[in-house]
């Protein structure tokens, strides 16, 4: 029998690891100042001012290269925009009834349905590690969220996150999916323009007002445009180098930022905060983790 060779094992990030690792942080901070705008705003004229505002940011950075755009492009951001919007009125609608940190931990549901999604729909079933990791990572979210994250059951802010969910696992799909085969700024710039323009189209058959003029509004308006811009593009460039699977992993550390800011804002965090964060780190870890079997099983032959 020939001895078995060391196999290491990559739990390394890279530029692009870290940048989503950077915007994780920043999403994580946006369900605490969307819960403020949902005092002063609707949830459809809100989703299209923030993006509306992000598309305008991204403008200027790909107007001189939007003629170039080719017909991939248009299709990957009409249909990441669409997802944006419906993941992001329906979570907004959500945070109109349920505090920001409970709406982070539920929309952590996702971490699970990616790889599950990807499989279905893209016929690329994820290796056990990232079973394994995510797994973990979801558990995290649980511990995280406490035994009373969904006390008093299961109403219609929370029904609203749980759907978005499935939005935005298929939104990252999307992303993933498109990314190495489009530039990142004309295709981010579609997809803003596109989540903003559907979301005010939707205002009418909504039966929503145009809400007046509120300083709250315009600040938390422009703030979270600029990070949904820097976000998507992040988003688009880092997805063209790392799998669906692994950036969902890395996503799992929103909610982490978002209950910590939920509680200095004074909303409750749960007791299990700590434990429920190194499980999600653990569970980072064991993604990249790649078992030493196939190369074994050669070495033996």
């Amino acid at each position: 029998m020939s001895a078995v060779p060391d196999v290491p094992v990559s739990v390394r990030f890279g530029r692009a690891e870290w940048a989503l690792v950077g915007i994780t942080m920043i999403w994580g901070t946006t369900f605490l100042l969307v819960h403020w705008a949902m005092t002063v705003s609707g949830p459809y004229f809100f989703v299209g001012l923030r993006f509306g505002t992000a598309a305008l940011v991204m403008l200027p950075f790909g107007w001189s290269i939007l003629r170039a755009m080719t017909m991939t492009e248009i299709k990957a951001g009409l249909i990441v925009g669409l997802t944006i919007a419906v993941g992001y009125v329906l979570q907004t609608m959500g945070l109109q009834t349920i505090p920001s940190s409970k709406s982070a931990f539920i929309t952590a549901l996702y971490v699970p349905l990616v790889p599950l999604l990807q499989w279905l729909v893209l016929r690329r079933p994820p290796t056990l590690m990232a079973w394994a990791g995510a797994g973990l990572a979801f558990i995290g979210m649980l511990v995280l969220a406490g035994p009373d994250a969904l006390a008093g059951g299961i109403g219609r802010g929370e029904w609203l996150t749980i759907i978005s969910t499935f939005v935005i696992a298929a939104e990252i799909i999307a992303i993933g999916y498109f990314a190495p085969k489009v530039d990142a700024r004309r295709v981010t710039i579609i997809q803003l323009a596109t989540a903003s323009l559907l979301s005010f189209a939707a205002m009418g058959p909504a039966g929503e007002s145009v809400p007046g003029f509120s300083w709250t509004l315009a600040s938390i308006g422009l703030g979270l445009g600029l990070a949904s811009a820097l976000i998507q593009v992040v988003m688009n460039w880092a997805q063209r180098s790392v799998s669906p699977t692994r950036a969902t992993v890395i996503y799992t550390g929103e909610p982490v930022f978002a209950g910590i800011l939920g509680r200095i804002a004074g909303e409750r965090l749960p007791s299990g905060a700590f434990a429920g964060a190194a499980l999600i780190i653990f569970g980072i870890i064991v993604s990249e983790l790649k078992p030493p079997t196939r190369q074994r099983k050669i070495a033996e032959e």
